[in-house]
């Protein structure tokens, strides 16, 4: 992200004219790829956060700090980039900005920074604590992000960090709806403490219910992270419930099951190629079935990524095949594929790092940099975070007893954390698969022409947090029997 006046005249034209800057707004420019297509939205995505601390600085020194419902969702490890974001300063203007792809910054002005312990920089970011955002943001944010609620509330250690505040700006219906919510989610404790505490200082509080009768549990995890998909796992389940329909039950002859994934597999290669961008055929896709690989007769096989692709998800989808072996016959999917993912990963590129292509060390396990996808806002989580949200994904994956909840949520979350490089989009249709094996629903295919709806259903799963209409989705092409 740089200022315009930061090059010359000269420098700058030429660098917009070759497509590796690209102008943000008025006086702001972010780098680019001359290979950006354009409508491309990743690069400005890609360095939205840091345009708005660097915005921010230049306009307001160290005066200025992000609303508590946006730092709520921060502390709630809420990724998605916000359509507008508001910069609260005493020097605010109560100007509306606009920026690329219907995004917007609002300039508010207040007449003070808040006390410096309710701020912290998470990030570059000054944002609120998490006690703090909680006791600032409306009842009408309990409703609208009850998810991010239930976690930032787990995150509460000590409920001295919210009576505190309660008691120094005597915020009597802000400690009845905090207890309220509290009590709703099991800790009664605290609850309690805010009650009493309060009165004894003079307040008169009456608790309210600010979740409005929604079900609520508070995730068991310390890690954000975790308690976020605890939190949506719980939350999305009895959706997948109402729209899939039942499991047929565990298949009869496993054998069976297996041919017919078998009778599926040229199909699926190539619709599930095809969804990530591979230029495949039913030639080479039944070529490297028939294990007519052979880079000396066919040279393009080791040049061309088409082919090395096509390759590797056939190696991948034979490691997928042995543990579905197993799965029909009783193991625990999400334990299996616990053990299993990472092969499966390693599959589908050792022939691209055979023809160097790809780097060795690519196949090392899950990704140690940001990630951006294509056309939208969402933006996956940060890879410091991976470590604890895999195990927890897997966690849920194991204890989970309804074969619909585990592909549905399955293969959305694999594409929510998006842990590797590349292949997530292929990983996350391969764990789907397992998971509906297990409840003898058969292998089901993607294809390539519902892309577009596929991947808007996706979209609103992560942005939303609405699974209605990915279930839908696959819902409405999940065959009953094999």
């Amino acid at each position: 992200m740089f200022q315009a006046q930061e090059f010359t005249r000269v420098h700058r034209e030429r660098l917009l004219k070759q497509g590796f800057l690209r102008e943000a707004m008025r006086g702001w420019l972010i780098s680019s790829s001359p290979n950006t297509l354009d409508g491309e939205s990743t690069p400005w995505y890609a360095s939205f956060w840091e345009f708005c601390q660097r915005y921010a600085e230049v306009r307001f020194g160290d005066e200025w700090h992000l609303s508590p419902e946006q730092s709520l969702l921060l502390h709630a490890e809420t990724s998605a980039i916000p359509r507008q974001v508001i910069l609260h300063s005493p020097a605010g203007t109560n100007n509306l900005i606009a920026l690329l792809f219907g995004l917007s910054l609002y300039d508010l002005k207040q007449t003070r920074m808040p006390p410096a312990a309710d701020l912290m920089v998470r990030d570059g970011l000054r944002i609120f604590t998490a006690a703090a955002a909680l006791i600032r943001v409306p009842e009408s944010f309990y409703v609208a992000h009850a998810v991010e609620i239930r976690v930032v509330l787990a995150s509460i250690g000590d409920v001295s960090e919210l009576l505190r505040r309660l008691l120094e700006n005597g915020h009597s219906v802000v400690a009845g709806r905090l207890a309220g919510a509290l009590r709703r989610a099991g800790k009664e404790d605290m609850a309690s403490e805010i009650v009493a505490t309060m009165k004894t200082a003079g307040y008169v509080v009456r608790e309210t219910d600010p979740f409005q009768g929604q079900s609520v549990i508070l995730p068991t995890a310390a890690s954000p992270i975790v308690g976020r998909l605890q939190a949506m796992w719980a939350a999305m389940r009895q959706p997948v419930l109402d729209i899939l329909p039942p499991a047929p039950g565990p298949p009869r002859e496993a054998s069976a099951y297996l041919r017919a994934m078998d009778d599926l597999y040229r199909s699926d290669a190539y619709h599930s190629l095809s969804i990530e961008g591979y230029n495949v055929s039913a030639e080479l896709i039944g070529r490297v079935e028939a294990e007519n690989w052979d880079p000396g007769r066919y040279e393009q096989d080791w040049q061309s990524r088409d082919a090395l692709a096509a390759r590797g998800y056939w190696l991948a989808f034979q490691a997928v095949k042995a543990d579905i072996s197993r799965i029909v016959k009783g193991e625990n999917p999400g334990r299996l594929v616990r053990a299993t993912h990472r092969d499966w990963y390693r599959q589908l590129f050792e022939p691209c790092v055979s023809a160097g292509l790809v780097p060795a060390v690519a196949l090392a396990g899950y990704r140690n940099d940001g990630v951006y996808l294509r056309t939208s806002r969402y933006v996956p989580p940060r890879w410091e975070v991976l470590r604890d949200a895999m195990p927890g994904l897997f966690d849920l994956l194991e204890k989970e007893p309804e074969p619909a909840v585990r592909a549905v949520l399955g293969h959305w979350l694999m594409g929510y954390l998006h842990p590797y490089p590349d292949g997530n989009g292929r990983l996350a249709r391969f764990v789907m698969n397992a998971m509906l094996a297990a409840g003898g629903y058969p292998w089901m295919v993607i294809r390539v022409e519902d892309r577009a709806a596929y991947l808007a259903a996706l979209d609103q799963a992560s942005l939303d947090l609405n699974i209605a209409p990915f279930a839908q989705f696959l819902a409405d092409r999940v065959p009953l029997r094999v």
